[in-house]
Parts: structure tokens; sequence; C-alpha cells
């Protein structure tokens, strides 16, 4: 089992410079495999678009939080660390360019020795997406081809891309990510959708907001659709977001999820040392 820890959203300073370095030195030295960061590009204070992670269908945090971009946070403490994996759970991908965002997760992956994993989502905040200019309601189909786009760039020498959305001839990328078959990319969210795009064209599947009942439905989604499309479904890896402790770890590995994100809910980093230690004390080094 690996072990993941989210950024304290809404509750420390994660913007801030010496709060941002000591957290992720603090998750490396008590041996957590990654560390995952969220995004959202604008958060509006006013919208009627429906948070699908609770029932209230509105989101937990409020519309002043702060959401450092993910892929600059990670390039910032990628330089002050040197083992733990940089994870985005998840970037909205529908949201970005796929030429510029394969530039830079292929930078981001050479900088930081190959410790990149990109965790996609596809938004759910429509005033969101309007905002930056983009269509909601075809998310979906663009993030698919983005995906297309972004492996073929990063795998070809010279590219040639012809899609729905996306058209260029004879573009080169370089740097190339370090990593062999490209940056993991994670397929995220709790739908069946979700899941059998994970199946398709994931390197890891990341049920974010699934229940627990909900989980095994979805991991046989997902293996279905690998199946389907002439793929190992033991190739992709699961992650989850968990509660931190064992009992939580443990449902989970039964279940056969690899990785386990755990969200510290705490400001003082005098805190957050004791909850790792702790932590890695009372769970991790139980399996």
């Amino acid at each position: 089992m690996k072990f993941g820890i989210f950024l304290p959203y809404g509750m420390a300073p994660i913007e801030d410079p010496e709060y941002a370095t000591a957290f992720a030195k603090l998750a490396e030295e008590f041996d957590f495999e990654s560390i995952w960061v969220v995004e959202h590009v604008v958060m509006l204070v006013e919208y009627a678009s429906i948070y699908p992670y609770d029932p209230s269908g509105r989101s937990p945090f409020a519309s002043d939080v702060a959401q450092p971009d993910p892929l600059i946070w990670l390039s910032f403490i990628a330089a002050a660390t040197k083992r733990i994996r940089l994870a985005t759970g998840v970037l909205v991908l529908p949201q970005r360019n796929p030429l510029i965002l394969a530039k830079e997760l292929a930078s981001l992956d050479r900088l930081s020795g190959g410790r990149l994993e990109i965790g996609i989502g596809m938004g759910w905040v429509k005033e969101e997406a309007e905002a930056l200019g983009t269509c909601f309601e075809n998310r979906g189909r663009r993030a698919d081809e983005y995906i297309d786009v972004m492996r073929a760039l990063w795998r070809e020498p010279v590219t040639t891309f012809n899609g729905e959305f996306v058209r260029f001839h004879g573009a080169v990328s370089r740097p190339k990510p370090v990593q062999k078959n490209g940056v993991p990319i994670v397929i995220g969210g709790h739908s069946r959708a979700a899941a059998k795009r994970a199946g398709r064209i994931g390197d890891g599947f990341f049920p974010l907001g699934a229940a627990p009942n909900e989980l095994a439905a979805l991991c046989e989604t997902m293996r279905e659709s690998a199946r389907k499309h002439g793929r190992d479904p033991a190739q992709i890896e699961v992650t989850c977001v968990g509660l931190p402790d064992l009992a939580s770890a443990e449902f989970y590995a039964e279940r056969g999820v690899q990785r386990v994100v755990v969200s510290p809910k705490l400001r003082e980093l005098s805190e957050l040392q004791k909850f790792l230690e702790g932590f890695k004390k009372n769970v991790m080094e139980k399996f």
C-alpha cells in the first residue's frame, strides 16, 4: 500500500513559501509516497452548479480559499524534495490548452527527476468553465482528445494531429518526460463515465468522492472497460481518499486499492509533525 497526503486547503497557509516547503519536507521525511494538490482557477461567489461530492450540493470551501496553481506549487516544492511524488488530484483538464499543458508537465517531470503524476478531472463548475472561455457541455470529449494530444507530443519526435478540437502539423515539443511512457495520467471522478474512461485510457483511477459502498461497482466498471479495450486492468492503479486510521487503510487494501491519500485537518506545522509521526507508526508501518 502506498500513502499520499493532501494539502490542508482552507486550514493552513499553503500559499506561504516557508509553510509549503516545510509541509513537503515533513511528508517526505515520514515516508509518504506522494503529495496531492487540487485546482480551481477561480472560485465563484455565487454558482448554480451542483458540487457532486456532498449531499448538500455545495462546495465545502468558501470562495476566498487560497488554491495556488497546482503545477507552480508542485514545481516549487519539487526543488525542496528528493523522493516524494508530485500529484494533482485533480487538475481540470478541459480548461487547459493541451499543447501548453504537455510542455508544462514534461518540463516538471524532467526537472523533478520523473516524479510527476497527473490526476485529471472534467470539472463540475459550469460558471468556472464559462469564465475561462471553455465549453462545459463537451468537456468529456475534449478531455479524451487532449490526453491523446499530450501523449502524442511526449511520444513522437514530430507530431501531427487532426482531431475534433485540436489540429496541428509537424510540431516538436521538447523536453520529453523522464518517465518512459510519459507522465502517468490518473482519471479522477466518481461516475461510471470516469470509471470507463480510466479503463479505456487511464494509467490510474481515482474515484474521488465515491462512497465506500460504491467502490466495488466502480472498480469493476473500470476493469470491464479495460478488458473491452484490450488492456490489463491489473496495470491500472487505484487511488482512494481514506480516513487517517488503520481501519480505513485495511478496508481499502482488502479491496485491491494500491494507494490511500489522507487529508490532515491541521494548521500548525508542529501538529502536522505529530500527526505524520503517529500515522507512520500506527498505519504505514503495518503495511
